[in-house]
């Protein structure tokens, strides 16, 4: 019963506005752990916020303001719990140890969830990649959520379109387990309860919002909800990248800190940037999930990306022989594994190429040799 007391008070804090994770975790530190004080006495002790737990004149403005929708966060808590959802704060034992230990003192301060709660102290991995992920990286995806849930392993999702989406589904389909982390607030997620509730009820789905219960989706949720997903998997599964976004963000930061970062060796012909993450200190894996050194995974994909290269720079030549483009309208013309701005930088290395500047846009052309003695004119 005291969790659920304190319930609109986890709320109020948890959400305070223009207060990070962290400085919010601080701060419960000094409450719960150094003053051995719950939130709701806390929040009755105003006349001590400043000397006992020194906080500045702009925070208690902040807390004084959160402390007005304590009401409103009280029927809110009421309505949580009356339709099964519970709170998970960041001091809880049945909080996840590996998103703790992952973000530290970054994690969210409180989670709310709808379904087996143990599901997160499970290993537990995550599959990532692309939205519109090619069929090879979504075949990559079923075989990795099979074999983790053989091995009794929690399948992390998104639960975006694609990647993410395969992965759940394919947990499901081998009967595993699996942990879903929502873009928008867990009370939005009518219909997708009412999809999964048979797995929710069998207590083999969780699912898991860091977000205000109401918030609806939207793109500023979504890319704040990307680093969980991360921080709840002991290990990251990448089926396909591009060379930006949600999927490439997240890697970089995970190697960053030293995370285990697995990327499917890409095939020959493939356009993403699954080498290059493996080039920046991933670990290659196989279409089975099985590690290839590194140092043999980039050997062989660079030897087939330069020659792929080499070839279409030799048909950019030919094309640039006849008419003036940019490297947009290049690329719509001849496939090349590299951006415009990669294109325009090889351009103006080759002593053959020109450039002019026409309607705000530099278009290149291969500069014909002018006659001379030693060539015959007709």
């Amino acid at each position: 019963m005291k969790q659920h007391t304190e319930t609109p008070y986890w709320i109020t804090l948890a959400h305070l506005p223009k207060w990070g994770a962290e400085k919010i975790n601080r701060l419960v530190v000094k409450i719960v752990h150094d003053n051995q004080m719950s939130l709701e006495a806390f929040f009755q002790a105003e006349n001590e916020w400043k000397d006992k737990f020194a906080l500045s004149d702009a925070d208690i403005l902040d807390l004084q303001n959160a402390k007005s929708e304590l009401p409103n966060n009280a029927f809110l808590a009421e309505d949580l719990l009356s339709q099964g959802f519970e709170i998970v704060p960041i001091n809880s034992p049945e909080y996840s140890k590996t998103l703790k230990a992952n973000l530290k003192l970054k994690a969210p301060t409180l989670l709310y969830v709808k379904g087996n709660k143990q599901i997160m102290q499970e290993n537990s991995i995550a599959i990532v990649g692309s939205r519109d992920a090619d069929k090879i990286s979504l075949q990559f995806t079923d075989n990795i959520a099979k074999k983790a849930s053989q091995e009794y392993k929690v399948v992390v999702s998104g639960f975006a379109k694609g990647v993410d989406k395969q992965a759940l589904d394919s947990a499901i389909k081998y009967k595993g387990q699996s942990i879903i982390v929502l873009p928008q607030g867990i009370m939005t997620f009518g219909s997708g309860i009412k999809k999964y509730y048979k797995e929710i009820t069998n207590g083999d789905v969780l699912v898991v919002s860091t977000f205000h219960p109401k918030a609806v989706w939207n793109a500023g949720l979504a890319m704040a909800r990307n680093p969980i997903i991360y921080a709840l998997a002991s290990e990251i599964f990448v089926a396909q990248s591009a060379e930006s976004g949600g999927t490439w963000a997240g890697v970089i930061d995970g190697l960053k800190k030293g995370r285990t970062i697995l990327v499917r060796k890409p095939n020959e012909g493939e356009k993403n940037a699954n080498l290059i993450l493996i080039e920046k200190g991933a670990k290659a894996i196989d279409f089975e999930g099985n590690i290839i050194k590194n140092t043999e995974a980039v050997e062989s994909t660079q030897k087939l990306s330069e020659t792929s290269k080499e070839n279409g720079i030799e048909e950019v030549i030919s094309l640039l022989e006849k008419q003036t483009l940019t490297p947009k309208q290049i690329l719509e013309k001849v496939q090349l594994d590299m951006s415009g701005k990669e294109l325009a930088k090889k351009l103006k290395s080759l002593p053959n190429i020109q450039s002019i500047k026409k309607s705000n846009r530099i278009h290149y052309f291969v500069k014909q040799k002018s006659p001379t003695l030693f060539t015959s004119q007709k």
